[in-house]
């Protein structure tokens, strides 16, 4: 591969925000071309297939590529299920937060992204998740960044920045994925790259925002020799973040390149990746509850802009970390340093015979620095009873930053745990097919996936900090005198590290799967039958803990009984073998129409997470899920369509009590029983100029078969002080699941002399949510207003302004996940993440 390009495209200076190249937003089937006119020049050249070319994604006829069995692909208007498609322009004026941000775009996925950039928990309605991202993969080129969905402290979604190396992607929920790929039961998007050109062009972009932001894009496309082509592209950025830290929220970026090679018969590429960015994690802060599911800003908490996060909490050093302790920096936040090396080879051999193979190698770092939540905000005083200072004798508290002493015993403090999580992952994935025309219209493909992969993780967990309760707070150490000797409640930093979950982990698994793939077009027929064989062989290997005094001094009481690892390890082994099988039916009723029915079987394979606290043979059970649907695809010049209906039912969830991340208590097993419709609409007036999009999902969907109470650790009280409590869930909504959301998209076009203008405002629904199963902590509903504006100067210069959530709107996406049930305390305190405040961005980028 030619480096120089690349090099000199990344030091002229990347790209910007995961948002950029112009118009307006659409979805799945013909919505908002036509809210733009003349679109920004286009990166793909002639040399490119129609898997990668973006520039129909508006269009029921645009050909994709996830979820169908032929590196062809297959039209929208065909396909017998429902694939929403966003380009590089659609991408930017949708203006997402993230890359989990961008799969709202999907009707029925609402992605928790209030988190941060990284370590969004991603819910698909109907998929009984709730938390992490267990139903969901990220592909680039076709293939999945890792083995397995979602671990602890890790889901592909944050293996992943949006840049302008991004021509298009695709996302799909269920349908055929069951069989092909990872066989991902959920949500998959499919990322698409850029690709070189005939004609050597590209971008460059310069971002501001009032978050602080200073960011810069770009993206070269070039011919280097009769058919081939490279490309080269990428993004830095440094932003202080809506949450100000003290310190940058979000700092780092990506550089990616291509390289293709074209014949008559196919298409050869290779492309690589580097990623090297750091992002805070965002706590819950505390909030009032006025009501079920109202809440109201908490004294001296601004719940758009304040963070605990501060200087003084910034740097610590660890001594539970295992292997003799560590340094830790809240500004490495919850980041990732990746490498990607991947290859696509397509090729057609005539006589009806194709092939596909798609490669990557990927691993590096995903380590996690962050405060996690513990129990509410209480007294100085009231601290100091519960962590068993005595009464009566003289306590000093002091301010770690050397402010002075905490003199005030009702002075407001919250304890939170400053985690630490080291975690590398290692990923091999392989997946080739084989595909004959056997008759006309009937086509067979035969496919091979295997996937390596590992896991190997150090995790310095629990480590509460006590701090005071107040936006950039301070710590405070806590120490005591007892007949003539001082006692250190906790260490200088305010840290007790008794306790806490101190692990080393090491995983690694073997997946292997075949699967067999029938479509035949009979008429106005188009069937597909598929089925998938898949084997999961995987080890874990966690050591076991003891409580030691980690310095032997008596007086330290924060360090005298920590759980460390003693030398010994807990092996479990996992190998199971599972069929999936999906088929499907389309029936074209007009060219413009048509109708179509799915119905499909998979299964969800344990995690390492899942091997953690289980016994080799004793291991959850697989999860199951049969998923069927009908839908409806129609499109006109004005008025597109694309709506269906669901009923997803799972079999298989295991449960387990855990308090702070340690397994407890016995396992149970339910299911699930959800029943909705997801649905897409636009309209385009006759000249083009406005266009109307609504998107969004409704669905009833709650759990079953649970056999008796659930045991839950809850708030504690004077009365229940472990806060363990016991609830049936049956019946119960599906955690974190909006009942109804919706977005409606207006869009306009103005044109002028030199180029048009672009306007576009987005108003988000999500409708009641609960934050777990109980069903007992509501979290009500919430409406909130993007907007974007975009100016195309002439044919080179593009400037966008974009901002989220512009009516400052307090919504909720999910409370303190550490405390189940109702977790407002007595006077309606409530830890929760609520939406950023407003937040704008301007770019001026230059296109040639």
């Amino acid at each position: 591969m030619k480096t120089k390009p690349f090099t000199r495209v990344a030091l002229s200076a990347a790209i910007t925000a995961s948002l950029m190249s112009g118009a307006v937003y659409a979805q799945d089937n013909g919505q908002t071309q036509s809210a733009s006119t003349t679109p920004a020049p286009t990166t793909q050249s002639s040399n490119t297939q129609p898997k990668a070319n973006a520039k129909n994604t508006q269009t029921l006829q645009q050909v994709v590529v996830t979820g169908t069995a032929t590196a062809g692909g297959i039209k929208k208007i065909d396909a017998s299920y429902s694939i929403t498609s966003v380009s590089a322009q659609q991408i930017q004026l949708d203006n997402p937060k993230s890359a989990a941000d961008l799969l709202k775009t999907s009707p029925g996925v609402w992605p928790e992204s209030t988190g941060g950039q990284t370590g969004a928990n991603i819910e698909v309605a109907g998929f009984p998740g709730g938390g992490d991202a267990p139903f969901y993969t990220n592909q680039i080129m076709g293939t999945p960044l890792y083995g397995m969905p979602s671990l602890s402290f890790f889901e592909q979604s944050s293996m992943f920045r949006l840049d302008d190396t991004i021509d298009h992607v695709e996302i799909l929920q269920g349908g055929p994925s069951v069989v092909f790929g990872d066989g991902q039961i959920g949500l998959t998007s499919n990322y698409i790259l850029k690709q070189g050109t005939d004609k050597p062009s590209g971008d460059i972009g310069l971002t501001t925002g009032t978050d602080g932001l200073k960011r810069v894009d770009g993206f070269y496309g070039f011919k280097i020799a009769d058919s081939w082509y490279g490309s080269a592209g990428g993004f830095y950025r440094d932003s202080d973040g809506v949450r100000n830290p003290q310190f940058a929220a979000d700092k780092g970026g990506q550089l990616t390149a291509t390289l293709t090679h074209d014949t008559d018969n196919g298409e050869f590429m290779l492309w690589t990746r580097y990623l090297d960015d750091k992002n805070q994690f965002i706590t819950p802060i505390p909030l009032v509850q006025t009501g079920s599911g109202t809440f109201a800003a908490y004294p001296g908490f601004n719940p758009l802009t304040s963070t605990y996060y501060s200087r003084a909490l910034q740097h610590v050093y660890l001594e539970s970390y295992p292997g003799g302790g560590t340094s830790a920096n809240l500004a490495d936040g919850r980041g990732a340093k990746l490498g990607f090396l991947g290859a696509n080879f397509d090729h057609d051999f005539g006589g009806g015979w194709s092939i596909s193979e798609k490669i990557l190698y990927d691993g590096g770092n995903m380590d996690t620095n962050a405060l996690f939540s513990g129990n509410n905000p209480e007294t100085l005083s009231a601290w100091e009873s519960g962590n068993a200072v005595p009464a009566g004798v003289p306590v000093t508290a002091s301010y770690s930053n050397g402010a002075g002493l905490v003199t005030d015993p009702n002075t407001d403090v919250i304890s939170q745990g400053w985690w630490h999580i080291h975690k590398n992952i290692q990923n091999l994935i392989n997946d080739f097919r084989v595909s004959k025309e056997l008759f006309e219209g009937n086509t067979l493909t035969a496919g091979l996936y295997l996937a390596h992969y590992t896991d190997n993780d150090r995790w310095s967990l629990g480590n509460p900090m006590l701090m005071t309760n107040t936006p950039n707070a301070t710590p405070i150490a806590v120490s005591y005198v007892q007949g003539g000797n001082t006692y250190y409640v906790t260490n200088p930093q305010g840290i007790i590290y008794n306790g806490g979950y101190n692990i080393t982990e090491n995983g690694k698994a073997t997946n292997k799967a075949f699967y067999l793939s029938d479509s035949w077009k009979l008429e106005q027929w188009l069937f597909d039958a598929s089925v998938r064989v898949e084997n999961e062989n995987a080890h874990n290997n966690v050591c076991n803990l003891s409580n030691v005094n980690i310095d032997g001094n008596p007086y330290t009481l924060y360090d005298n009984s920590v759980a460390m690892c003693n030398g010994s390890y807990a092996h479990t082994s996992y190998n199971k073998t599972h069929t999936s099988w999906t088929v499907g039916a389309t029936y074209k009723i007009l060219d413009n129409m048509s109708v179509y029915a799915r119905a499909n079987k998979g299964a969800h394979f344990n995690s390492f997470d899942d091997l953690r606290g289980s016994n080799t043979g004793d291991t959850p059970p697989l999860l199951k899920i049969e998923n069927f649907e009908v839908g409806y695809k129609y499109q006109i010049p004005q008025f597109s369509a694309d709506v269906s209906f669901y009923h997803r039912l799972f079999d298989g969830l295991s449960y387990q009590p855990s308090y702070l991340g340690v397994p407890t208590g016995s396992k149970a097993t339910y299911g699930s029983d959800t029943k909705g419709v997801n649905f897409i609409m636009s309209y385009t007036s006759p000249n083009r100029f406005f266009s109307l999009t609504w998107s969004g999902d409704w669905m009833d969907g709650h759990y079953s078969h649970f056999l008796g109470n659930v045991a839950f650790y809850g708030l504690p009280t004077a009365g229940n002080p472990s806060g363990i409590f016991y609830t049936n869930i049956n019946g119960q909504q599906l955690q974190r699941q909006p009942k109804f959301q919706f977005r409606l998209m207006p869009a306009v076009r103005i044109p002028t002399t030199y180029g048009d203008m672009r306007l576009m405002l987005t108003w988000e629904h999500v409708g009641d949510h609960t934050q777990d199963q109980t069903g007992l902590q509501q979290l009500g509903s919430y409406d909130d207003l993007g907007i974007s504006a975009q100016y195309n100067y002439g044919p080179n210069w593009v400037f966008t302004l974009a901002g989220s959530n512009v009516t400052n709107a307090l919504g909720l996406t999910e409370s303190n996940s550490r405390i189940a049930g109702s977790a407002a305390g007595s006077s309606g305190v409530i830890l929760a993440r609520p939406l950023e405040g407003h937040e704008y961005n301007f770019q001026v980028k230059y296109q040639f």
